[in-house]
């Protein structure tokens, strides 16, 4: 009987081990499972966010550039086109007026069809950062004005030129402006 009681003793402490082996076994076994799942969950995130980043990949940066200011300044972004001009150095920032100031920079204006869309005139640096000028889209013109009051007032446009760092944006919503662009 005490054979008997010795031999149950090493049988159950034998199976005790290997349960104890085992369930060790299954949890080593577990959190390699579960680093793996982690790694594929990282690895999705990554391949998610390159073909987010390849959404505009086909698209200029110019093109994308202009989405992005628009999306952040534009004052209307119930848009129905985003046209975009281009304007040179040296040409007068009221193109009705000879006493203008000019724009001593080459500049970029955004605008909507409508005026109501409004417009954002700028330059870009070329490190993330524009320097937007507080142009109107349309001019009055009036002959009652002070002779120099147009001077006096395209030359505080250019003097209170505002810097400003443009936010990369939503994707979706840049290719939606790009969409609907006119680059005249």
């Amino acid at each position: 009987s005490s054979k008997e009681s010795v031999t149950k003793d090493s049988n159950e402490n034998s199976s005790k081990e290997s349960v104890t082996k085992d369930s060790s076994e299954n949890s080593s076994k577990e959190s390699s499972t579960d680093e793996s799942n982690e790694n594929s969950s990282e690895e999705g995130k990554n391949k998610e966010k390159g073909q987010e980043d390849n959404a505009l990949a086909k698209y200029s940066s110019e093109k994308i550039e202009y989405a992005r200011v628009w999306l952040q300044l534009g004052p209307n972004q119930e848009i129905d086109e985003l046209n975009v001009r281009h304007i040179s150095a040296g040409e007068p920032i009221n193109p009705n007026d000879d006493t203008s100031a000019s724009y001593p920079e080459d500049v970029i204006q955004l605008s909507g069809s409508r005026l109501v869309d409004g417009s954002v005139t700028y330059s870009g640096n070329g490190d993330g950062t524009i320097n937007v000028y507080n142009v109107p889209l349309r001019w009055d013109s009036s002959t009652d004005v002070n002779k120099n009051f147009m001077q006096k007032y395209t030359k505080n446009i250019i003097e209170n030129k505002k810097l400003v760092h443009v936010d990369p944006g939503n994707d979706e919503k840049i290719i939606k402006l790009i969409d609907i662009m006119n680059i005249h």
